[in-house]
């Protein structure tokens, strides 16, 4: 799910914290009580919330739109710096967090509703909570940033085709559909907000420090609406979705890192496409399933942006711990090379 946006100074970590940089931390540290809440209000009032599904597409634009304000022309650049490192974030997602969404219904029998849920959480580009966590966690916040960016662009035609091919078998999937309506939340929403930045840098500066709080409500907001949609079958399905998603989210963190370290990457860089790999734009999965599935095929989305950011945060912990020590012989330190270069 796209979490708080990320500002354009959490890319450079050799500068000192701004208030935008505390604003983003905090509100990411907040995000998981937020959502709760949101959730637990929308279980126990559903009839207060189930109206308003239809604003869901809506609130998921301004979410995109807040991202596409902190882009600037240096994340493109940075893209074209590092670009075999940014494609293989890139494939490493688009490739792993599908085949494991499938592994994981598969495994667990998850009933259609259900299992289409999963695979569309799998299939969904990287959440933008992935860049605050990786910051926090001492990692390349410039690559998290490039990987964000390059899997949200794609997601038009990745997501729906990579459902369709998956999940095909479960339900119609409608791609065209689907296509045009990521296109109209996710990629048009993000284009506005870069040319809004370009034009108007000076006010969006000012503007920075809330837009963290003002993405954490509108995802609240998206969480206690899918919630209130499915509240009459959290009872009986809600734990299963929480073993479903916690698996799922639990492996792609896993083979993220595996993926860099097999590639002899640097650790800042590990640990960068692990949190990219496990962390999704689940808002979108959400608003997708709600609106051309069911409300109980949402149901893993709404689950999944809490627990992401829960497992997220805790990571980071770990490893902001962790001294990162001399790299392994042979290890290619993209992210000096990339400063180096900066």
């Amino acid at each position: 799910m796209p979490e708080p946006s990320t500002p354009q100074s959490l890319v450079h970590p050799v500068r000192e914290r701004s208030s935008r940089d505390r604003s983003s931390i905090i509100a990411v540290t907040a995000l998981p009580v937020l959502v709760v809440l949101a959730g637990v209000l929308g279980f126990l009032s559903p009839d207060t919330f189930t109206p308003l599904a239809p604003t869901i597409t809506w609130s998921l634009g301004i979410v995109m739109f807040f991202m596409g304000l902190t882009l600037t022309v240096p994340d493109f650049a940075r893209i074209a710096k590092r670009p075999w490192v940014a494609a293989l974030g890139v494939l490493t997602q688009y490739a792993v967090m599908p085949a494991l969404g499938l592994l994981v219904v598969t495994v667990y029998g998850l009933p259609p509703e259900i299992a289409i849920g999963v695979i569309l959480v799998g299939c969904a580009p990287g959440g933008t909570a992935s860049n605050v966590v990786t910051y926090l966690a001492k990692g390349d916040t410039a690559l998290s940033v490039s990987v964000t960016t390059l899997s949200t662009l794609l997601a038009p035609v990745l997501t729906p085709l990579l459902t369709l091919w998956l999940a095909g078998s479960y339900m119609d999937v409608p791609f065209w559909s689907m296509f045009l309506s990521i296109c109209q939340t996710v990629l048009i929403p993000v284009i506005i907000g870069v040319l809004v930045r370009l034009l108007a840098s000076g006010f969006v500066d000012r503007i920075s420090p809330i837009l963290p709080w003002l993405a954490s409500v509108a995802i609240a907001y998206i969480v206690a609406i899918v919630v209130a949609g499915s509240a009459a079958s959290i009872a009986s399905a809600g734990l299963l979705v929480l073993l479903a998603v916690i698996t799922h989210n639990v492996l792609g963190l896993g083979v993220g890192y595996g993926v860099a370290t097999a590639c002899r990457l640097d650790t800042p860089t590990r640990r960068a496409l692990a949190f990219e790999v496990g962390l999704q734009n689940s808002g979108l999965a959400s608003t997708l399933a709600t609106t051309y599935f069911s409300p109980l095929a949402a149901l893993p989305g709404a689950v999944f942006s809490v627990w992401h950011n829960v497992s997220g945060a805790l990571l980071a912990s770990l490893f902001a711990r962790r001294p990162y020590g001399k790299p392994p012989v042979g290890a290619r330190s993209e992210h000096a090379e990339a400063s180096a270069g900066a």
